[in-house]
Order: structure tokens, then sequence, then C-alpha cells
């Protein structure tokens, strides 16, 4: 039989009720607690900043809505948010440069390092604030109308899947404006990313306002094709939503909105990923109709580099891409994109005098967290300026996320391969109001 000191049997049951006492979110002499509680001020930062992600049923692997959710992450949430990974925000600029910035302040910094440096204490239940209350499925709220893919897809457990296009027809007979609009993968385990393009004819007529260039812009064929057609028909395209990790759903500020001719056609560009075991995705699109009655137009449109070429080995490789405005407009987000050996965007817009200003950089561009930079004051553009984007790759071994840096990579729709890629979302600008003659019209 094992021998116990009288010092353990002392020591012991004043440990066991420490434990006790901090659990019930008190210190070890029943007073107050010795540091933050979550129920006082760990909570309302979690609510405001890390649920809309962390909750079942959506992107972040484990949920914040309670105390016994939280309490088991305590360490994790201090190193996340210390090393700067949480919330996710990549953008360098001063603070309120940008409509849905992610980000704490210092103070919140300090009251979630000291709550895991003390314990992680529940605190009161009385000092705990509503917990959000979020739409059932949806991030946006509930749409107006759910368009869906006509039928399921089966993803196979293995194998390189080339995207897949489905057609979902809307039935629209008038034109429709729409605030919201969301993309809601039917699996996410299996849908790595989805573009959601409009087709419809009267498209043909609209005014051009963005000249791209087309010696960046010349696509390589497929090396194989998908189960699926990829065109239905010529009708030209505009890309009206995305989904991709961590893409919040597309909310436009109050007054504006899309415009969707009637008798369209929602085009999917799906990527599944296989991961091992047979699965099924059937891919929905939420949209939210404008409340206004003449809302201002957003148009939604990308640019892109496709003749990029990174050699192997090399760490710090830029590719640029531009776009040219035929017309004076408004720049409302920046979309930059790019996979796994991507680590650094930067924007410029070159005035048509030749000077140039910083509208845009990501220093800490990350795959995981795809975020459209959407700007407190829009950009004003007057005719004939450019925006000029640059982007940097890493093709390295110092890159761990680098699939295999002894092959050189070219443009390509896999994560092995990669893209300089922005999308743009844009309105035509307004034109001042041309004065009257005195003495009214005649």
């Amino acid at each position: 039989m094992m021998k116990y000191s009288r010092l353990f049997f002392v020591v012991l049951p004043a440990l066991w009720l420490g434990t006790i006492a901090l659990a019930n979110g008190q210190g070890s002499s029943g007073t107050a607690p010795r540091g933050p509680t979550y129920t006082k001020d760990v909570a309302p930062i979690l609510f405001r900043n890390c649920t809309p992600c962390h909750r079942p049923g959506e992107i972040a692997p484990m949920s914040l809505l309670t105390y016994d959710d939280a309490r088991p992450h305590a360490k994790a949430i201090r190193d996340e948010v210390g090393e700067g990974h949480m919330p996710p925000w990549h953008a360098e600029a001063p603070k309120g440069t940008f409509l849905n910035e992610r980000g704490l302040t210092d103070e919140e910094k300090q009251v979630l390092f000291r709550w895991a440096a003390t314990g992680a204490q529940k605190g009161d239940p009385k000092d705990l604030p509503p917990a959000p209350v979020y739409p059932d499925g949806w991030a946006m709220g509930k749409p107006d109308v759910v368009l869906e893919m006509e039928e399921s897809y089966t993803v196979p457990a293995d194998g390189v899947i080339e995207y897949e296009y489905f057609y979902i027809p809307t039935n629209f007979t008038e034109p429709k404006w729409i605030q919201a609009v969301e993309l809601r993968p039917g699996n996410r385990e299996v849908v790595h990313h989805a573009l959601a393009f409009y087709r419809a004819k009267p498209d043909l007529q609209r005014a051009a306002v963005l000249r791209p260039n087309r010696d960046q812009m010349v696509l390589p064929p497929p090396a194989k094709q998908g189960t699926r057609p990829q065109r239905r028909d010529q009708t030209p395209s505009r890309l009206l939503a995305s989904y991709a990790p961590g893409t919040n759903p597309q909310v436009l500020r109050p007054g504006t909105a899309i415009r969707l001719e009637p008798g369209g056609v929602i085009e999917l560009q799906m990527h599944y990923t296989a991961n091992g075991k047979a699965a099924t995705d059937r891919t929905k699109v939420g949209l939210q109709f404008s409340k206004d009655p003449a809302p201002r137009e957003v148009r939604v449109t990308h640019f892109f580099n496709s003749t990029l070429t990174l050699p192997a080995g090399s760490a710090d490789t830029r590719v640029d891409a531009d776009i040219t405005f035929v017309s004076d407009a408004v720049v409302w987000g920046i979309f930059p994109h790019t996979h796994v050996r991507g680590k650094k965007w930067e924007y410029m817009l070159e005035l048509p005098d030749g000077t140039k200003r910083p509208v845009l950089s990501v220093p800490r561009y990350d795959f995981n967290w795809q975020t459209y930079y959407m700007f407190k004051d829009p950009l004003q553009v007057p005719k004939g300026s450019r925006l000029l984007s640059s982007a940097w790759y890493d093709n390295s071994a110092a890159n761990k996320s680098n699939p295999d840096p002894k092959v050189d990579v070219k443009w390509g729709d896999q994560t092995w391969e990669e893209m300089q890629y922005t999308g743009l979302l844009f309105s035509p600008a307004i034109p001042a109001a041309t004065p009257q003659p005195s003495g009214g019209v005649r």
C-alpha cells in the first residue's frame, strides 16, 4: 500500500475546493473573481466578433455560443488572437476604411488574454447578455427566393474532379433588383468553392464601363472536361456571387442593388474536392430583393492574368493585371483571389494624368479566408483611369502549403495550380445635373 504524508490530505482537498470555486466563477476565498469572466466580459466580445462563423452549421470548426463551448478553447482563443489570426482580417489600412472590417480593440484582446490566464472563469449567470439569434441556414437572413440545383451531384470518393457546371432557370418575368445574395453549399466538406453567374440576353445592351486587358485574360483550354456541359449557349454572363473558404454573403449597402434581367439562368461553376468517401451536394442560391423603389445599380465583374508562370523554388514572384475605366465610375469593393502560393496583394489606382495612389493592401493574404473588401467611402474613378493589381507568390519549400516546390506553376482551376484573379463591384457614375437656364425651362 502506498504511504501518503499528512500534507497530501491537507493540500489536495484545498486544491479541489479551489478548482470548484474557479469553475463557479469565484476566487479561492469565495470573493469576486480575480479576472475577467465569460458572462460579463468575454461573451459580449465573442457574440459580436466570433459567433457569425463559430456556431453550428457554419464554416468555423467549433462553436463559441456558450460557456461550455468556449471554455475548452480559452488558450487557443488567446493564441489565435495574439498571433493575429483571429478575427480573420488581412488588409492593412486605417481603421474605418472598410465597411466589413473584422478586428478587436486592444482592450478586447487584453480581456481575452487575461481570461485565459486566470482560469477562464464563468462568472455570474445574471451578467450574461442574450445570445445572438441567427437565421436558420442563411447568414444573410431569410431569402425572398431560393434557387437550387435541379438534382443532387454525386462527388466520388477520390480522384481529381474537373469543374462542373449546373444551370438553374429563374423564371423571372420582369427585372429584379437584388439587395443580397448568398451561395449555400449543400455539403461544405466537398465544395471547395463555387461561382454563380447570371445569363440573360438583355445584358447584351448594357453600356460598357470597363475595358479588360485582353492580352492577360487568355484562358487556356481545360485539360479535361467535366461530366456536364460548360456552356448551354453564348448568352452573356455576369458574376453574381461566390463561395469560398471565409467568404461572407454579398450584402449591398442601402440604396444600391444588382439588377437581374428577366428570363435569366443561374450558371453554377462548382469546384468539388474528393475527401476519401463518396458524398452528394445540392447547392442553393438565396436572393433578397431590394425594398428601395429606385436603387442605384451595382455591377459585378472581374479581371485577371492567366499568363502567369511561377518558377520552381521561387519565393517572391510578382504577377500584375489591370483594367481600364472607359467611363466615370464608382468602385464599391475589391476581391483578391489566388490559391495556396499567394502571399500578398496590392492595388493602385492610376489616374489619367499618370499619378498613382494606393487603394488596397493585403500583406497577409490567406487562402483559407477570402474576403471582398468593401470600402466605407467608395472609390471615385474618373474616365481613363486604370486599376492596377499586383500579387506575390511563394513557390518555395519554405511555404508549408506548397503542394510541390519543384515544379513551375501556371494558371489553372485546381488548388495546386494558381490564379491571379480580382472580383470587382462597381457602378457607372451618376452624371452631374445639367444646369437649367435662368427663368426656368423653355
